[in-house]
């Protein structure tokens, strides 16, 4: 059973993560952003804007509701709260958002590249392909509607000339999409190299993708 997430534990969480994507590196500096939202309450908490992550302390994280409004902080939210907010309206299965600056998954986005279905664990946590969303300015209404448009029901989505956006079931979910993104970027751009990429049939994937949703580790 899951246990309610009081504001305090959603701030708490998103800090955590926000020193767990500097660490991973799949940030440079205080971009990229992390939001875990309270389905109950309605309520979106979100890292602030300009912040660094290391320096980030749990009662730093913005409280917004679902039309982007303060809540509670004393903080800018992220300029990208637009984007996590037009995920969650668009999909009701999500309660964590990571958007990462990775190098190998924003040169594929740079290149308007996606990521085809190579691995089954990729197949199983993202649920396939990760396409590339048309480019729109960072913050923009547009690229909030181009990120939904293009994540569809998939849980990682390449932003052109930007990055990438994982989401989740939760904020660890979240994450662990993006460090995914960023290692089958990685495996995409040596087996071009290498001359030569197998990938995974859609019966294949959606096998996959069924059993990390209904069977995979402990109910």
């Amino acid at each position: 059973m899951k246990v309610k997430l009081t504001v305090e534990k959603a701030r708490e969480r998103v800090a955590k993560f926000g020193q767990k994507i500097a660490n991973s590196n799949l940030i440079l500096g205080t971009w990229g952003n992390i939001s875990c939202r309270m389905l109950d309450e309605e309520q979106v908490v979100i890292t602030p804007s300009g912040v660094s992550y290391e320096c980030m302390r749990p009662t730093m994280p913005v409280v917004v509701d679902m039309d982007g409004e303060v809540l509670e902080g004393e903080l800018k939210p992220s300029s990208e709260v637009k984007v996590h907010l037009a995920v969650y309206a668009a999909r009701n299965d999500l309660n964590g958002i990571v958007h990462t600056h990775s190098p190998y998954a924003s040169a594929l986005a740079v290149s308007g590249t996606p990521i085809p279905p190579m691995l089954e664990d990729m197949a199983a946590l993202i649920g396939g392909e990760v396409p590339v969303a048309e480019y729109a300015i960072a913050g923009s209404d547009q690229l909030a509607e181009n990120t939904v448009k293009t994540l569809g029901d998939k849980n990682a989505v390449l932003l052109a000339n930007h990055g990438v956006v994982g989401v989740g079931r939760d904020v660890e979910e979240a994450y662990n999409v993006c460090l995914m993104v960023e290692r089958c970027a990685q495996i995409y751009v040596l087996t071009k190299l290498i001359g030569n990429t197998n990938t995974l049939s859609p019966e294949d994937v959606d096998t996959l993708r069924d059993f990390y949703l209904t069977k995979y580790g402990q109910r």
